[in-house]
């Protein structure tokens, strides 16, 4: 029996196995209600929600203190003695390459396409309210974390949810603290070894196969598709066993290199087509308010935008606050204020590049019923016909960060729920390694599917139990204010344990 016949049985069995349950978890967890002559994903009105509450608690803090939280990342506020294993700007390219990947490639494309330029207003607008809902979820992820004996650490929902409602609420907070978290740990590690891994590794093959020859070609064959499965699962298992120092040194040197990769493309284009720009940013402002050809108006295209923006950002969902933890601080709001640049770089700078290349660029395949990664390379390719190849670098690169990063989500889900014995870490190392392998074997898209909905009913736990902690936020907000102020008037330099005494009693 060949290869091909095997992993084609073995997709047509797990597909007939879990459809039935992912169709039902899918209807449940994207609900959608008709609004205005189009449907409503009551999941994607949950995160919008959200970011718009905590920007008017935070009294805008997006912006009031962009200034702020781009000093920390540069380190002006560090602390010698923090405890942690990464820096402010590690921590914050390890999550961001959680996020940045083929939905800023092919998700944007999709919204254009399906909500017309306008589309691409209204997903910056969801992108800087999502910055709101970052900052809160890791501020909680930093101030409830826990620091093992070895000096790693561990954070994340299924960590500030128990111990953040035991300390507010009690008994009885703890008990829900620790269900709430349980939920929350099975949900990212499930989503961690479909979605995270095995989808990242299939589109990342699937595109490199079409710049290399198709099915014919070199890569096509199964044993092409299983020498690239191996050569993905070392890398990530090199790096994975290094922990998140390791994964932070990759990523906060493939982050940059992959979106200064792409965005110096974007930039090539809408240079070229430069005379367009005034057009095209009017066409994407008044057909905001004034959608052609959209079902629903106005509503349409904001739900369209709104949609592709939640699901690029992941702001609310809990998965972010788990990388962030691991930062060298001694202020939880100091990383709460770096991870709201998270959807800034996300949605706010590189999807808007894109959906700027699309407007401009107005390839053919715009509007039809094609897929979005085509309609974006199209864009690209109107100025630059080797753009496919750079796509599938940028593709490669965006994978294997995404695919890194959900490694070390899945593994501290893992730990929590099995214990951080070395035998359970191994096992948990193994497992996510043979996936990579499978992801360029199998499509199991009906597990993917399933992942997907797992990941964001976590949404509904998680900001509920932001809202619930967000006083606890507004808290240690305070306190880190008093501490930029007193370091900038000279009171304290944060440089050795005198210093940070007198901070104490400064705050």
């Amino acid at each position: 029996m060949s290869l091909d016949s095997v992993t084609q049985s073995v997709d047509e069995a797990v597909s007939g196995f879990f459809e039935p349950i992912a169709e039902w978890l899918g209807e449940v967890v994207f609900y959608a209600v008709p609004v205005g002559g189009t449907d409503l994903p009551l999941i994607v009105a949950w995160l919008v929600i959200a970011g718009l509450v905590f920007t008017g608690w935070f009294g805008l803090i997006q912006v009031r203190k962009f200034k702020l939280a781009t000093d920390v990342v540069r380190g002006k506020y560090d602390e010698k003695g923090s405890a942690g294993e990464v820096n402010h700007f590690q921590a914050l390219t390890a999550a961001v390459s959680g996020t940045v990947g083929l939905g800023n490639i092919a998700g944007v494309a999709v919204a254009v396409s399906i909500g017309g330029p306008g589309a691409t207003f209204w997903m910056i607008l969801c992108g800087l309210l999502g910055m709101a809902t970052k900052f809160v979820e890791v501020t909680l992820g930093v101030k409830y974390r826990e620091v093992h004996a070895d000096g790693t650490v561990s954070g994340g929902p299924m960590h500030y949810l128990p111990k953040g409602l035991a300390e507010r609420f009690g008994k009885n907070g703890k008990t829900l603290g620790k269900v709430l978290a349980v939920l929350a740990s099975f949900m990212i590690l499930f989503f961690g070894l479909f979605g995270g891994n095995l989808f990242q590794v299939n589109q990342s093959y699937a595109q490199l196969v079409s710049v290399a020859g198709g099915e014919d070609g070199a890569l096509g064959s199964s044993a092409g598709a299983l020498f690239f499965g191996i050569l993905i699962a070392a890398i990530v298992g090199i790096v994975l066993l290094g922990g998140i120092r390791s994964i932070a040194n990759v990523t906060s040197r493939l982050v940059p290199a992959m979106a200064g990769i792409y965005i110096i493309a974007c930039l090539v284009v809408i240079l070229v087509n430069i005379t367009a720009v005034p057009d095209a940013v009017t066409s994407i402002v008044e057909r905001a308010f004034n959608p052609q050809g959209v079902a629903g108006g106005v509503l349409g295209a904001l739900i369209i935008g709104f949609k592709r923006a939640a699901f690029s950002n992941e702001a609310g969902l809990g998965s972010a606050p788990i990388a962030h933890s691991a930062v060298k601080t001694k202020h939880p709001a100091s990383e709460g204020l770096v991870a709201l640049l998270e959807p800034f770089i996300d949605t706010v700078v590189i999807c808007t590049m894109t959906a700027l290349t699309i407007v401009i660029a107005n390839p053919d395949s715009l509007g039809e019923d094609i897929g979005g990664v085509t309609i974006t390379s199209d864009a690209f390719e109107t100025v630059l016909p080797w753009f496919p190849y750079v796509l599938t670098v940028a593709v490669l690169l965006f994978a294997i960060s995404t695919v890194l990063t959900w490694g070390y989500y899945g593994l501290k889900a893992w730990t929590y729920l099995f214990g951080r014995s070395r035998a359970s870490e191994v096992t948990y190392k193994v497992v996510y390694t043979v996936f990579a392998i499978a992801g360029s074997l199998l499509t199991l898209q009906t597990l993917i599917d399933l992942a997907d909905a797992v990941l964001f009913s976590l949404a509904v736990i998680n900001i509920i139990g932001l809202y619930l902690l967000a006083p606890v936020v507004k808290r240690e907000l305070n306190t880190f204010l008093e501490y930029v102020r007193a370091r900038n008037a000279g009171e304290i330099t944060g440089d050795d344990d005198e210093d940070q005494e007198t901070a104490k009693t400064i705050v």
